[in-house]
């Protein structure tokens, strides 16, 4: 019994070596890292750049990981296990190593990508789509350094994925034509993260984002539409955010026959003046015009008040606000807005009334 117990004293004192060289380094890993990210932090509330956010945003999570491998390695390293054990274990360290550092730097380039597009305002997608291959290109990546580390061979596994890729692309035949819309979309750029775009059946709305597999679609009543990105790619599309978000906005003006087109020209002009810099979305250049619409209608003359407002949306509040101040001006100035008429001519039908004197001349000389 005593010896026994000697053995398990002794084999403890093995052990404690280890384990206290790896909770020290851990420990003292752990309160750098506090330090470093405090340090960040702070740089990150000082600066106006993003680059710090991301770093910290990124890295505060695997350095926890690094730390527990680093401690780990370094109580191997000072212990007298077998070599066996050593090698598994050093191995294992090295795949969760490479593992949280793919994961690390993938979050790092998908943050870096967006931030830098949005920054310079950079005619490229930056959708979960386009996240998501940058992403996976990197994970890629590390999966193939991992089977490395584990001695697994990369031949035979392309050579599965060619001959059962023809299966899988037959099952998915839908997901696939959904992703490759989707990568259509995002090189053609047709169709922006942000624009506001009417789809074919009279569907209006922001799009909110293009993934792998739908486009979603914030519509005015701030809901929100999904399609899928192949009934997109085939549809009829007006994007009124291109190739700039101005447009034109015509606004429609009926008066009497008996107005001056002259006049009314000359009073449209001075409504629509007077409301650039006061109706929010309105623009001055260009400036406003008046068109004398070709042909005459049934009840009125049609001039068509023509203005440029900043985006699609604010048409509404504009419109709102120049079609006010349209009908005081008229009202002001004694201008008729006709209401739609019709000249009635009444026909007297002589055959039907002579036949019917006559139907009533016979029944008095009858009775």
């Amino acid at each position: 019994m005593p010896t026994d117990t000697m053995l398990i004293l002794k084999e403890l004192r093995v052990l404690a070596v280890p384990a206290g060289a790896a909770i020290i380094t851990l420990a003292a890993l752990l309160v750098l890292r506090s330090i470093v990210f405090r340090v960040l932090d702070r740089w990150a509330a000082r600066s106006s750049s993003k680059a710090v956010d991301i770093v910290a945003a990124t890295f505060r999570s695997p350095t926890v990981y690094w730390a527990l491998a680093v401690s780990i390695y370094l109580g191997i390293a000072v212990s007298d296990m077998p070599a066996r054990y050593l090698f598994y274990l050093t191995r294992a360290i090295h795949i969760l190593i490479v593992l949280s550092v793919t994961v690390a730097a993938a979050n790092l380039f998908g943050r870096v990508f967006s931030s830098y597009v949005t920054r310079h305002e950079l005619p490229l997608p930056t959708t979960g789509l386009a996240q998501g291959i940058i992403k996976g290109t990197i994970l890629v990546l590390g999966s193939v350094i991992i089977l490395g580390l584990l001695g697994v061979s990369i031949a035979p596994i392309v050579t599965a994925l060619g001959v059962g890729g023809l299966a899988v692309a037959l099952a998915m035949q839908d997901t696939l034509a959904n992703l490759f819309a989707g990568i259509h979309i995002l090189v053609e750029k047709s169709i922006r993260v942000g624009d506001f775009i009417e789809i074919e059946g009279g569907l209006k709305g922001y799009v909110d984002d293009i993934t792998w597999r739908t486009t979603r679609i914030r519509m005015i009543p701030n809901n929100m539409v999904v399609i899928p990105n192949n009934k997109l790619s085939q549809s009829i599309v007006t994007n009124y955010y291109m190739p700039e978000k101005g447009m034109n906005l015509y606004i429609p003006v009926g008066v009497s026959y008996s107005s001056d087109p002259d006049h009314i020209e000359k009073v449209l002009l001075e409504v629509a003046r007077d409301a650039v810099g006061h109706v929010d979305g309105m623009l001055a250049n260009p400036p406003p015009e008046v068109l004398f619409m070709p042909g005459f209608g049934d009840s009125a003359l049609e001039f068509r008040l023509v203005v440029r407002v900043g985006e699609v949306f604010e048409q509404y509040r504009v419109q709102h606000e120049l079609r006010k101040r349209i009908f005081k001006r008229f009202r002001d100035e004694g201008i008729e807005i006709p209401f739609p008429h019709r000249t009635v001519y009444i026909r007297e039908d002589r055959t039907w009334k002579s036949r019917q004197s006559h139907s009533s001349s016979s029944s008095v000389q009858t009775s």
